[in-house]
């Protein structure tokens, strides 16, 4: 068995287990921007990886930019777009932190990031200059869409998730780890292993971070102080005609945010 780290070095096999629900979730964000926000098709995507949702929203005849830290990834998102996508495509090598660009500014009917990416911000600092800085970017009827999983800060088990996908002759195997959040440092450890078994072919990929943990308290007082309000709220079941109801604890969590009409 062959031993490798960081699966954001082998886009692949990330997308195998990931790129599951791109038609689903691209439904989903294209009708809430439709019945929340302007329903323009200027999309932005923050940490967009390998480019599934790209690729998916430029076949849409949307006109979508995106952005991430590994080039990689962008070289990937790069190569699965056609000579007709590309025309509809800007992609940008960029921290979550820092991206900016000025012609943007204003111009953005539906940003989004939907698989906790946004955990990876580990200081209050980081995560507010890009919830800044992505609202800098939204029309002032844009909508930001925003997933991640809240934190159980009472919980005494670690989480365990398994995935299991086909990619043409192998098998790929996903298994995450979150260990118990530390709440004095707003974190939690995690760790990911790839098991990738083919003809002639056994890999693991393990990779080891920190997520930065919130809960519902935590996570709306960040969002006003960037000057975000919530429009709604939606659970990882992509359902736009089943919000979530008032007082209902689910951890998998779908913000729908808009700038507020006076900025914090």
């Amino acid at each position: 068995m062959q031993r490798l780290s960081d699966w954001y070095d082998h886009p692949e096999y990330y997308e195998a287990i990931f790129g599951t629900d791109t038609e689903r979730e691209m439904d989903f964000l294209l009708e809430v921007g439709r019945r929340y926000g302007t329903g323009g098709k200027k999309l932005l995507e923050p940490a967009c990886g390998a480019g599934r949702l790209v690729a998916e929203a430029a076949r849409r005849g949307q006109h979508i930019v995106g952005y991430d830290i590994s080039e990689k990834m962008l070289a990937h998102a790069r190569q699965r777009l056609t000579p007709a996508e590309r025309r509809r495509v800007r992609l940008y090598a960029s921290r979550m932190e820092t991206f900016y660009q000025p012609e943007l500014e204003g111009q953005v009917d539906l940003a989004f990031n939907l698989v906790s990416t946004f955990r990876y911000l580990d200081s209050e600092a980081a995560a507010l200059a890009h919830l800044e800085g992505t609202r800098r970017l939204l029309k002032p009827e844009g909508l930001y869409v925003l997933g991640f999983h809240l934190t159980d800060y009472g919980r005494r088990k670690a989480e365990h998730e398994r995935w299991v996908e086909k990619l043409g002759k192998d098998t790929v195997v996903c298994n995450t780890h979150e260990g118990l959040p530390e709440r004095r440092l707003r974190r939690s450890e995690m760790r990911n292993r790839l098991r990738i078994t083919g003809p002639g072919k056994d890999l693991l990929i393990e990779t080891h971070w920190y997520f930065r943990t919130y809960d519902q308290a935590q996570a709306r007082r960040l969002f006003r102080r960037a000057g975000l309000r919530v429009l709604e709220v939606f659970d990882f079941d992509y359902q736009v005609d089943v919000p979530r109801k008032r007082g209902e604890i689910r951890l998998d969590t779908l913000f729908v945010l808009q700038p507020a009409k006076s900025p914090a």
